[in-house]
């Protein structure tokens, strides 16, 4: 390709005598006559100092600019916004955080292509950003490239910050005392970084890997490392080799590279947060994927990593003895990957995994097929009458692989907090957390808090959390999220009364309430809809525009209905 070829999309912005203002403004940023030749690459950034998963990502940035000028392009670093679900967690702030993904999604596409940038290089940190920066690579299709920012490094003790949510019910029940709480959080979050267990970012960091996105082992550092600067500026040369090629996000994105998304975050014992993002990544990119392909799947991926939270081992220990690409590679000799899956390489996943070695002998936090924690998914799709159009449950098999109990409602996650950790929450209970859906919360908010507390307090066994909202990946024991329809739009869970028993099944794979269809019909017709404090902003306009969690809880409505 000719140099002019290359800058597809820059030349419109700065060739010719009519852009000379368009020239002059970027002069004035840094650029000079050669550069005005070379291919332009946005560098986007989820840098804030909010919170330590995104606070090193402004230096990440300049790594990857520098790889890309290296490279012969020429990088023009920008940012977009992050929030922190860790901080806002429990609060009615974390209704923000999954509308985050969607205003996060719309920076990157608005700056890239008001800007006219040729490549894209994103750089995401935490949960929501990261799907988000895949989100916007899919709409622009333009080469791009996806960095992650890294694992946070353990604690003292090995602590992280599920430690600190979990001691928030230990010391409510007796367990630990407040100096031992206080010392819990002092040393919890040591630095930069993503929570270090198979949580949400880690678990997006792998099947964004594993879907082809990223460079080898970008899922796999420490934030603060040379691997991880090393990552960047790879990732900065990468990209301008992409622009080179013509090999855009959709050449990557087919469905046989989601279904290895979805391989390897069953094989890790990911979030169930990635159902709810890998949907919507797929939407972006026209791929029709559902929750149906996770139970198709499921059912033949084994459950093999032994990390937390319901394991464990934390994300840094798993980087000590290889990552994930070993992994990967026992996937792939099984015939559980696509191999000829295209990456950003410019090679496909079989090509890329060729060399890798595999685990140490003597490791034990990656299973063998022939000894897995789990031999099918622990992320369960149910369907049933609480649940019609599906649920998503995350059960490793610890917990059981049935919980049959009693309902106690709560129509808002603080009224359910109070409540477990005043000990009114009781053995065989069943927790059922509703008006915090997609258009209920209005944002759809995480139930780490209530989650954690239950965990804390010893009743992770004996106690079952049901939810139209979902769960941070740090949350386990028996829950099961994303329950469509919503309560705010009239799904049986509004209709759920103190009292009714619930039958949650993960190896038929229903969940279903014990109460007879005339009694559900008479609650239906009684049934009123809260009325929402929000009215106006960014809530009110998600509330407007966004689907069902079952549909990745998108913005706009998939083209292949």
């Amino acid at each position: 390709m000719t140099d002019r070829e290359l800058r597809r999309y820059s030349r419109i912005v700065t060739d010719g005598v009519e852009h000379a203002p368009s020239r002059a403004m970027l002069r004035a940023t840094g650029f000079e006559d050669a550069d005005f030749e070379r291919p332009q690459v946005g560098i986007a950034s989820t840098w804030s100092m909010i919170t330590p998963c995104n606070m090193h990502l402004d230096q990440l940035a300049r790594h990857a600019a520098a790889g890309t000028d290296e490279a012969g392009g020429k990088a023009v670093i920008f940012n977009t916004i992050t929030v922190s679900d860790g901080i806002s967690m429990g609060t009615p702030g974390m209704r923000y955080s999954l509308v985050s993904r969607e205003i996060i999604a719309d920076s990157i596409e608005a700056v890239t292509g008001a800007q006219g940038f040729d490549g894209l290089v994103t750089i995401g940190g935490c949960d929501k950003n990261m799907p988000a920066c895949v989100m916007a690579m899919a709409r622009l299709n333009r080469p791009s490239v996806f960095v992650y920012g890294g694992t946070i490094r353990p604690g003292a003790k090995r602590r992280d910050i599920v430690s600190v949510f979990e001691a928030v019910g230990a010391i409510s029940s007796g367990k630990i005392s407040a100096a031992e709480l206080a010392d819990i959080e002092r040393t919890a979050i040591p630095g930069p970084g993503a929570c270090g267990g198979m949580y949400t970012a880690n678990t997006m960091a792998a099947a964004i890997e594993a879907l082809g996105l990223s460079l080898a082992n970008s899922s796999a550092q420490e934030a603060v490392s040379q691997h991880k600067i090393d990552d960047c500026r790879r990732a900065g040369a990468a990209v301008v080799e992409l622009i080179r090629k013509d090999i855009k996000p959709r050449d990557i994105m087919t469905l046989e590279a989601f279904e290895n998304a979805i391989t390897i975050v069953i094989a890790l014992g990911g979030s169930t947060n990635a159902v709810l993002h890998l949907i919507a990544m797929a939407n972006e990119a026209d791929v029709p994927l559902s929750l149906d392909d996770f139970t198709r799947i499921g059912a033949r991926v084994p459950l093999l990593a032994d990390v937390r939270p319901s394991g464990r081992y934390l994300m840094s220990e798993l980087i000590a003895i290889g990552g994930i690409r070993p992994l990967m590679k026992r996937l792939l000799e099984r015939g559980l990957l696509h191999g000829d899956c295209l990456t950003v390489t410019g090679k496909t996943l079989a090509e890329n995994l060729a060399d890798v070695e595999d685990y140490p002998a003597g490791q034990d936090i990656i299973r063998p097929f022939d000894d897995p924690i789990k031999r099918d998914s622990h992320l369960v799709i149910l369907y049933g009458n609480v649940a019609p159009d599906g649920a998503v449950a995350k059960i490793t098999g610890k917990e059981g692989l049935k919980f049959e109990g009693t309902a106690r409602v709560f129509h808002a996650e603080e009224l359910a907090l109070k409540a477990i950790l005043n000990d009114e929450v009781k053995k065989g209970d069943v927790v059922v957390i509703c008006y915090e859906g997609p258009k209920g919360g209005p944002g759809m908010r995480e139930m780490l808090s209530p989650t954690g507390a239950i965990i804390g307090k010893g009743l992770g066994a004996d106690v079952a959390l049901i939810t139209d909202g979902r769960f941070s990946g740090g949350s386990h024991g028996f829950v099961v999220g994303h329950i469509s329809p919503e309560a705010a739009v009239g799904g049986p869970i509004a209709l759920i009364e103190d009292g009714d028993s619930i039958t949650i099944d993960a190896e038929t794979k229903r969940i279903d309430l014990g109460v007879d269809a005339a009694t559900m019909e008479a609650r239906r017709k009684a049934w009123i809809r809260p009325k929402s404090s929000v009215q106006r902003g960014v809530l009110a306009k998600y509330r407007a525009t966004v689907t069902s969690a079952a549909q990745g809880a998108i913005t706009i409505a998939p083209p292949w209905d």
